[in-house]
């Protein structure tokens, strides 16, 4: 799985709640985004339809379920995901449910493990039951994803650099511009200082999708990736 140009590296995230949202952003954004994220949200929303028939017309689609549940379960979503076409679906990264994605993928899916969501600091660990900091348990999904035989891996952009030792591709949400606010992501940074960490790819939603001028802003986020390859 290779990113090349700055475009293929810029995935666009269409958090949105109905298709013809969708359809505007993928307009406003087609030459700039190389990837379009179909999460939760728009999945809910008639989004993983669209997931299927964007990936049939030669788009590059990121499937982001963040599955989590019996092995089972878990492979056969995983084929149902393949089905569709998409190029990317992403796992939580416990690796009993890695396993269980890994050993269902079809050619040509790429199974994305999820470390720590980039909304959660160490509070946030100790609140739900964790005896360990963000930065340890990070490191040991990385591990775990490597062993499973995951294909990339999830990370906020200060752990790009030690995901990249795991040999995985590695994909950052939480990156924002200086001067775009973080709403509520809490291990940000920005898309230089991904890229320079180590990320082979980004994650932005609000900024490009809530913007006046999503091409734009879109294209600021490309530049900004421009920026970063030409200083490695």
């Amino acid at each position: 799985m290779k990113f090349r140009a700055a475009e293929d590296r810029l995935i666009l995230a269409l958090d949105v709640q109905d298709r013809a949202a969708a359809e505007r952003l993928v307009e406003a954004t087609d030459g700039i985004v190389g990837v379009y994220k179909v999460g939760l949200e728009f999945a809910m929303a008639g989004g993983l339809a669209f997931a299927g028939e964007m990936a049939r017309a030669g788009r590059s689609i990121f499937l982001d379920m963040k599955l989590l549940d019996i092995p089972n379960t878990v492979a056969g979503a995983t084929r149902s995901a393949g089905a569709l076409g998409v190029d990317f679906l992403t796992v939580h990264a416990y690796p009993q449910a890695l396993r269980a994605a890994v050993s269902a993928r079809p050619e040509g899916l790429a199974v994305v493990a999820v470390t720590v969501l980039t909304s959660l600091a160490d509070a946030d660990l100790k609140e739900a039951g964790y005896a360990t900091k963000v930065d340890r348990l990070v490191s040991e999904r990385i591990a775990s994803a490597a062993a499973a035989g995951a294909d990339a891996i999830v990370c906020a952009p200060f752990e790009a650099t030690a995901a990249k030792r795991s040999g995985l591709t590695v994909i950052t949400p939480g990156v924002r511009l200086a001067d775009d606010p973080s709403g509520d992501q809490k291990r940000v940074s920005t898309p230089q200082a991904a890229i320079m960490a180590g990320a082979d790819a980004i994650v932005v939603g609000r900024p490009i999708n809530a913007a006046p001028d999503p091409h734009e802003a879109a294209i600021r986020y490309r530049d900004a990736i421009t920026e970063a390859l030409g200083a490695l």
